[in-house]
């Protein structure tokens, strides 16, 4: 063989690593999903520290290239640096010490204050179990039905978790989902909230939540990981993490540690997790109808938990007396998203009245919802395994 014939030989052979030679449309399809997810992040700043690392690893994860060539470099190649990155979301790393991050970050003042805030957080879980029926009814197995519910719960950690576990081929599905309908909170929640209240109800007053002494916050973490812990010992990966976090933060002594596990040890881990789960969504697995019906459930578990909220606060309302009413735009915050389901209460309330300021008492059951989604996961898994 010739020099020449040797170079066009080795051209050829290259070419055929490239991802212009191995490209097909739906991997461009999914590229096109990526760059619209970073667009939503940037240009309409739709959770950018989430839907960036997401984008960013939906285009990476769909990069094409030669699959038997060998060169362990994609996501589900063992040994390929990816794979080892995934394998956090696989064995279900990441998802407990997010909870650790966001126990370290919350103050659980507003539901300590006012206890009862913690039904409403209950009442926004019924998005979970309904979209875990209908999932059955349409024809997903239990396991699967069980991933795909935790959505309505608005907690991608508790998503990732569950699913990881339990529907571990629908996962990156899932967890897309999780993340995209947590993005979109701004945007679903505000008009299900005003469908569902009058303008009177809109101008409630609720009085200042009471003081809470230091005692008492150090208490409740280790109060509510027992009884948590203790009903459904399923979920202790998430709830351990998150009320362990909390003493962090409300012991006065581990100040360092609280603010480690709230940023820098947070950062790197949504950074992976978000990159990961992105990664996860290469075209063959993606692009299903089974991705259809899991994008259906999960907006409709959604709405649902943001209804059974609202609803809930204007059952409790029938109840209560005159100025102790609670408005029910804080029902929308029952679900995981925290803390901007509570802002979006508060912005929704100042809307209404500037001087109607609704964030610490959504911020009740909004740490409420954070527990009931992770003790709603410990539950189907319990039940399922």
């Amino acid at each position: 063989m010739g020099f020449t014939d040797f170079l066009i030989h080795n051209l050829q052979e290259f070419l055929t690593y490239t991802g212009f030679s191995n490209a097909q449309i739906p991997n461009l399809i999914m590229i096109a999903v990526g760059i619209f997810f970073i667009w939503l992040a940037i240009k309409k700043d739709f959770e950018p520290l989430l839907l960036v690392p997401i984008g960013l690893g939906i285009i990476l994860g769909n990069i094409p290239f030669r699959a038997d060539a060998g060169l362990e470099i994609g996501l589900y190649e063992d040994n390929s640096v990816l794979n080892i990155f995934y394998q956090g979301v696989r064995q279900g790393w990441y998802p407990p010490l997010v909870f650790l991050g966001i126990g370290a970050m919350t103050d659980f003042s507003a539901l300590i204050a006012n206890p009862k805030l913690v039904l409403i957080g209950a009442a926004a879980q019924f998005g979970i179990f309904g979209a875990y029926m209908t999932a059955l009814a349409i024809g997903f197995e239990p396991n699967q039905a069980a991933g795909i519910a935790i959505i309505g719960g608005a907690d991608g950690p508790t998503a990732i978790f569950l699913s990881s576990k339990t529907a571990p081929n629908l996962m990156g599905a899932i967890a897309v989902c999780a993340y995209s309908y947590m993005a979109l909170v701004p945007v679903i929640q505000p008009v299900v909230m005003r469908l569902m209240t009058t303008k009177k109800e809109r101008l409630i007053r609720m009085k200042a939540p009471r003081s809470v002494s230091q005692t008492e916050r150090i208490i409740f973490p280790i109060v509510g990981l027992l009884l948590t812990t203790f009903l459904v010992p399923s979920g202790l990966p998430l709830l351990g993490m998150l009320f362990f976090g909390n003493l962090l933060k409300e012991s006065g002594k581990t100040t360092r540690l609280a603010k480690t596990a709230g940023s820098a040890l947070n950062d790197i881990v949504v950074m992976l997790l978000g990159l990961t789960v992105g990664c996860s969504t290469q075209a063959s697995e993606f692009l299903t109808m089974d991705t259809i019906f899991i994008f259906f459930l999960g907006f409709c578990a959604f709405v649902v938990a943001t209804v059974s909220g609202v609803g809930f606060v204007k059952i409790m309302n029938l109840f209560l007396p005159q100025g102790k009413k609670i408005n029910p735009l804080i029902g929308n915050a029952g679900v995981s998203a925290v803390p901007m389901a509570a802002r979006i209460s508060n912005n929704l309330g100042l809307e209404y009245d500037r001087h109607n300021f609704l964030l610490m008492h959504a911020m009740g059951p909004n740490v409420a919802g954070v527990i009931g989604s992770a003790v709603a996961a410990g539950a189907l898994l319990g039940f399922l395994t």
